[in-house]
């Protein structure tokens, strides 16, 4: 039986079994084994790794398993200067848009209502989503492990438990994206981009009172849907102020 130690970094710490967070490790193996099948064999997305040291090496996902090897694995880095590394991650995405997955619908919203490009249907299959995700390149966000493990998905963020705002909060400080916010800048309901809108040219598809107390509307030509600035929008305004606020 051929061993090796491993020692994970960070959020990775998250994925494993309580006994083997922010520790050394032993894992015994036979036969050859690649470093990605180990690492995911022990819980943690191919997708969730941005550097692997084996005894101080760099080395990529397709690295044989060799006895007595010992793996330092690291998430994405924000500061520190890997460049000169093998960093397992291909070419950055030079345009930041998502698809979630079909558990995450509020998510969806509140990317949307941020400006970011999501692409959200129930109705995918965990295949079209990923098919989605390479054909348009895409980072999928989900809550299943199981999906960040197929071999095929290049980009791809685990949404940890916890309130709403603080996953897309982590979402938005992982890829450094606050910046690119533009917040009520697409639809709610199918992601088109929202084109401004003259009131007096839609006044017979607003409400009297609405006509009354808003100049600023919005519309969604994909969907033929109005949008100002009325209760429901404040409420999600409040919303989308706390998650970049900070």
């Amino acid at each position: 039986m051929l061993k090796a130690t491993f020692r994970f970094y960070e959020e990775l710490n998250c994925f494993l079994k309580k006994n083997r967070r922010k520790t050394d490790f032993q894992v015994h193996f036979e036969g050859n084994r690649s470093i990605k099948d180990m690492i995911e064999s022990l819980g943690v997305p191919h997708t969730e790794v941005d550097l692997i040291l084996a005894n101080g090496e760099s080395v990529d996902f397709s690295y044989i398993i060799k006895d007595d090897d010992r793996f330092s694995v690291y998430p994405v880095f924000e500061s520190l200067n890997i460049s000169k590394l093998t960093r397992l991650r291909k070419i950055p995405l030079r345009r930041t848009q998502f698809i979630a997955d079909i558990n995450l619908g509020d998510i969806a919203k509140y990317m949307r209502a941020l400006g970011f490009d999501m692409h959200f249907d129930p109705m995918l299959s965990i295949r079209g989503i990923i098919e989605i995700s390479r054909n348009e390149n895409r980072i999928i966000l989900t809550k299943s492990r199981k999906l960040l493990k197929y071999k095929d998905v290049t980009h791809g963020i685990y949404l940890h438990p916890g309130k709403l705002e603080e996953q897309i909060k982590r979402v938005i400080k992982y890829l450094d994206i606050g910046k690119l916010a533009r917040p009520f800048s697409r639809c709610l309901c199918c992601n088109n981009l929202l084109q401004s809108v003259e009131k007096d040219r839609i006044m017979e598809r607003i409400p009297p009172k609405t006509s009354a107390l808003c100049n600023e509307f919005s519309y969604c030509k994909s969907c033929d849907k109005y949008y100002w600035k009325g209760t429901h929008w404040i409420h999600i305004k409040e919303t989308v102020d706390r998650i970049l606020g900070d």
